[in-house]
């Protein structure tokens, strides 16, 4: 155990034992979080945040180490990244390469972990009883790594696999150029994912040893006193302090500082550049970034807050008010970006519209005339108070998040530099008032300090009509310019636009949060039916969980027509979008106050919500309804919303490969999905005047279904649904009219695939779905043997296929839920052919599970049995979580609101007798009973597969090198409609019980 540090932070008291120091400081903690915290030092200087909840399901612990890939030697980038996958492949007291996540799996747990640009954040979740075991295991991750040299080849691939599936990703191919183009000088301007060019090529073209390299890099960095461990669990903090105390203790102290930079990552040399950017999707858009003070030294004022609720805002006065008056922008996006210690960017993001492209110089100019304004008018108190109680109201109101989530997120934040007493309140609250800061962030924000991207698959905006530039690492298209000499003129002489000017107050502000709580022992368990008309159906629960000054609102708007055909999807759809247009102004104040609504498309209508603070709710659903009602088609919109549309439609064929196969088997399996070209195709010749006459025969016949849930009375749920049927005044839908959608049953010893070309031709990547499907999911006895299916195969499956083969980064296993029918699936991504991945995947079935069943311990299936009741026996963690598992049920259209207790109940009853009896029967794919579909998703172009390096003496082989073949009496399918013509349909999903049984009418 490492030796105590002579000198203790303020705070902090050596314990009397002298194992760790205690911090004697109150936590400030939010008035509605129950929990109880204890921060202690170990004598290795590790900080450890201890949680106690009596009442979790899951425990949790995260340790966030700060260092990330800005640390990356620069003949070894993406080292950081690297070391994040190999640290779980075994340790000395653990050596198993798997042992980990299968004891996590065997336990209702997870784990996960990511590299930043400063800091590496592992973290997991276990069920409540095992977190001892899980911390053990975690611990020595930091203490005694294996770093084996058989896992350190097959994770070198896992990196690059990763990297590969983000190739043609958008989002990564602009934030690497964004780097690329910083300073040389800087570490920003590496490749921090890595990939085998990196981490295997050119290191072992200079002779490098890479695993000498990440025990160095470990060795190095990997030091106690720059990490931050949170433990969260049921038991005691005395206990949790202990169990700190003997695990983590041993993590060696070396005593350095967190690695940071000195020199920019932008210098002159890179500012006042525009940068003209060839996008995979056709998008559009201007994101202006200035360097920016690091606001983590600011945290107890957060001064940028009040210069991007300004330059953000969507309300009068605001950009994007003004840029959607010149038909210039659809939306509008600003806000501080972390880069490492020390620095940090401003970023404005504009979408941009086709005569916004044209016009990207003057929309440049608006931003700038409207920092500009705030510099004159100053900080107003009105706004500034605002924001301010607006932060108060959110923390103190904060609902619990899943565990892994939370304690991995505030590991991260307690890395920050807040005070200690403030680790859990620092990022939300203001304290006090500081004009001077925000000056000073407004004066950061200069006309001669910034850079811009403009991303567009239009040439005729970029000097010299072409992208003569290649970005190294994803191959984006690039041209580079100095800012315009006309346009720095206008920069430098600014006269501010008298359209633009400050928000105003805000009356979405809550006033009332009262609860009238009264603690229950037994909460209710279903919604109460309290409204069942031909018309309408209201359902109600007041919260008794929760007790927090929120309601959840969901009104389900089925209606026949919206669904009907390509058209009148896409109608819906148009409709839908203008509506949301036409209220940016309006409903913007209510989001920045915690109120917002949301308006879908669905298979069976639309669905409306409203959710949020229940104050002023009723204000929000009564003007969302009447813009419904009375909405005028504005023809500019409606041509610029149109092209949105468009893009997207044709943008869908640039999605994953492995989205592509989900897609396509929903296709097959589903009753109705109209296709993006179907929908493309009815798009282009809609008119303004088409929307204006559709929408009210739309409105015109809907059955009204809701849930009001949260803390509103029954009294005021009606009124909400009255204000529904009052403002759209639709007629009632016939019994007939309300039965939902089906799904296709396949034919026993069914073997079809469905295979088509990726639609992106540089995609590297072909993507796999493999489905056996059991018909009936309304069987309960179906049901829980599918899940526990799934449960059984999951760490298997992730082990064989992703960690052994390397078939691909993305791999997953599960259940594929549908109307009427359930099933298991096998979701593959890979620069395998696709039919080499199904080959894997029967592979897997008939050898590893085969015998993995067959050998299975009674006592190693009840605990995977135990694993998985546990997870679906969680509490809910918030009050939205309670929401969605009751309207699930609703709109599934069966309300079978004691679905949970039957399937916990039914799986333990099922023996692993009848568990091998159904893997035999329905799931092995040589069964008689098995029913398989898949969807093959074949990339164009034909990679130089990397295939994992021979087994070290005494492994067993890993059976992928040999091409793979499709399986005897497979079908192809040629033509969709004729295939799902031949289909039997299931049942239609119909309520299990009469609902009256939850009225109290």
């Amino acid at each position: 155990m490492a030796a105590a540090t002579q000198v203790l932070p303020d705070g902090y008291v050596r314990n009397e034992k002298g194992t760790h120091a205690d911090f004697t400081k109150p936590i400030e903690q939010s008035l509605n979080d129950d929990r109880h915290y204890r921060l202690i030092r170990l004598n290795n200087d590790l900080e450890v945040m201890l949680i106690q909840d009596p009442n979790v399901d899951k425990s949790a612990a995260a340790l966030d180490v700060h260092v990330g890939h800005l640390s990356d030697p620069k003949n070894l980038q993406g080292l950081a990244h690297f070391l994040e996958h190999l640290l779980f492949m075994g340790t000395a007291k653990y050596p198993r390469e798997n042992e980990y996540s299968e004891f996590l799996a065997q336990h209702s747990g997870m784990s996960n972990a990511f590299t930043g640009l400063d800091n590496t954040n592992y973290y997991f979740e276990v069920g409540h009883a095992h977190l001892q075991g899980a911390l053990d295991r975690f611990s020595q991750f930091f203490i005694s790594p294996a770093f084996s040299e058989n896992c350190k080849d097959r994770e070198l691939r896992a990196v690059d696999s990763e990297h590969k599936k983000n190739l043609q990703s958008d989002s990564w191919r602009l934030f690497q150029l964004e780097k690329n183009l910083s300073s040389p000088d800087h570490p920003y301007h590496q490749f921090g994912t890595g990939n085998l060019e990196t981490l295997e090529e050119a290191p072992g073209r200079e002779g490098i040893d890479v695993r000498d390299e990440l025990i160095k890099f470990h060795s190095k960095y990997y030091s106690a006193n720059i990490m931050k461990l949170v433990i969260l669990g049921r038991e005691p903090l005395d206990q949790l302090t202990q169990w700190a105390i003997e695990m983590f203790s041993d993590i060696r102290n070396l005593g350095i500082q967190p690695p940071a930079n000195t020199n920019p990552p932008w210098t002159a040399k890179e500012l006042l550049r525009t940068t003209y950017v060839k996008p995979v999707k056709d998008v559009r858009s201007l994101e202006i970034k200035f360097p920016f003070p690091d606001q983590y030294p600011h945290y107890t004022i957060h001064p940028a807050r009040y210069i991007t609720h300004a330059i953000g805002h969507e309300g009068s006065g605001s950009i994007l008010s003004l840029l959607k008056k010149k038909g210039w922008a659809n939306n509008l996006a600003a806000g501080t970006s972390h880069g490492g210690i020390g620095f940090e960017f401003y970023k404005i993001t504009v979408d941009l519209t086709k005569e916004g492209l044209a016009h990207y110089e003057d929309v440049t100019l608006i931003i700038f005339q409207y920092i500009e304004m705030l510099r004159r008018e100053g900080v107003r108190p009105y706004i500034w108070d605002e924001i301010t109680s607006l932060a108060a109201t959110s923390f103190r109101f904060k609902e619990k998040s899943p565990a892994s989530g939370y304690v991995s997120r505030l590991a991260g934040v307690m890395q920050r530099g807040y005070a200690p007493e403030w680790v859990l309140s620092g990022s939300y609250l203001i304290r006090g008032s500081d004009p001077k800061a925000v000056m000073e962030g407004l004066d950061a924000l200069r006309v001669d300090t910034w850079k811009s991207h403009l991303v567009t698959q239009d040439t005729s905006v970029v000097p010299g009509g072409a992208f003569p530039l290649t970005e190294k690492w994803y191959g984006t298209e690039y041209h580079v310019e100095n800012v315009s000499p006309a346009l720095l003129e206008r920069l430098r002489n600014l006269e501010l636009d008298p359209a633009l000017h400050l928000p105003g107050p805000n009356a979405f502000i809550p006033d009332n949060f009262e609860t009238n709580k009264v603690p229950t022992e037994n909460p209710l368990k279903t919604p109460i039916l309290i409204k069942h008309t031909p018309q309408t159906r209201i359902w109600h629960k007041k919260d008794d969980v929760f007790w927090v000054p929120k309601v959840n609102m969901y009104f389900q708007l089925k209606s026949p027509l919206s669904y009907s055909s390509p058209s009148n999807n896409v109608k819906t759809q148009l409709y839908v979008s203008l509506l949301k247009d036409a209220l940016t102004e309006y409903s913007y104040d209510a989001d920045l106050a915690g109120l917002s609504y949301s308006l879908d498309t669905t298979v069976e209508g639309m669905i409306l919500s409203v959710e949020g603070y229940n104050d002023k709710a009723h204000v929000l659903l009564q003007k969302v309804t009447e813009k419904m009602r009375t909405l005028e088609i504005d023809p500019e919109r409606f041509h610029l919303i149109q092209d949105q549309m468009d893009r997207m439609y044709k943008n869908f064929k640039l999605e994953a490969p492995h989205q592509h196969a989900m897609y396509y088997m929903s296709y097959l399996t589903q009753e109705k999905l109209w296709t993006q070209e179907e929908k493309l195709a009815e798009l282009k010749d809609l008119t303004p005047a088409d929307i204006q006459a559709f929408y009210p025969a739309l409105l015109a016949r809907l059955h009204i279904e809701g849930l009001v849930h949260g803390n509103m009375a029954a009294e005021d749920a009606l009124r909400a649904g009255t204000i529904i049927e009052e403002e759209l005044a639709p007629k009632s839908l016939v019994p007939s009219e309300l039965l939902s959608q089906r799904s296709h049953i396949l034919p026993e010893n069914c073997k079809a695939v469905y295979k088509r070309d990726v639609p992106d031709p540089d995609n590297v990547n072909s993507g796999l779905e493999y489905y056996l499907q059991i018909e009936n999911a309304a069987s309960k006895v179906s049901r829980a043997r599918i899940q526990i299916m799934a449960q059984i195969i999951n760490e298997p499956c992730f082990n064989q296929l992703r960690t052994k083969e390397q078939l691909g980064y993305l791999v997953f296993s599960g259940v594929r839920k549908q109307t009427g029918a359930t099933g298991l699936r096998f979701i593959l991504q890979s620069e395998r052919d696709p039919v080499h991945l199904e080959s894997r995947v029967e592979n897997f079935l008939e050898t590893r599970m085969k015998t993995y069943l067959e050998e299975m311990k009674p006592e190693e299936y009840e605990k995977q049995v135990n694993s998985l009741i546990q997870r679906k026996l969680e509490k809910d963690k918030n009050l939205r979580t309670e929401t969605y598992r009751y309207w699930g049920q609703i709109v599934s259209g069966y309300y079978d609101f004691e679905e949970l207790q039957d399937e916990v109940e039914e799986m333990r009853r099922t023996t692993l007798e009848t568990m091998r009896e159904f893997f035999q029967s329905s799931i092995l794919p040589s069964a008689r009973k098995a029913k398989k579909l898949s969807v093959h998703i074949q990339s164009q172009k034909v990679p130089a597969i990397s295939t994992p390096p021979p087994p070290k003496e005494g492994e067993a082989p890993v059976e992928n090198q040999e091409p793979g073949k499709l399986r005897d009496g497979n079908v192809m399918i040629d033509d969709l409609v004729g295939f799902k013509a031949g289909l039997e349909l299931s049942r239609a999903p119909y309520p299990v019980v009469d609902l009256l049984r939850y009225s109290k009418l």
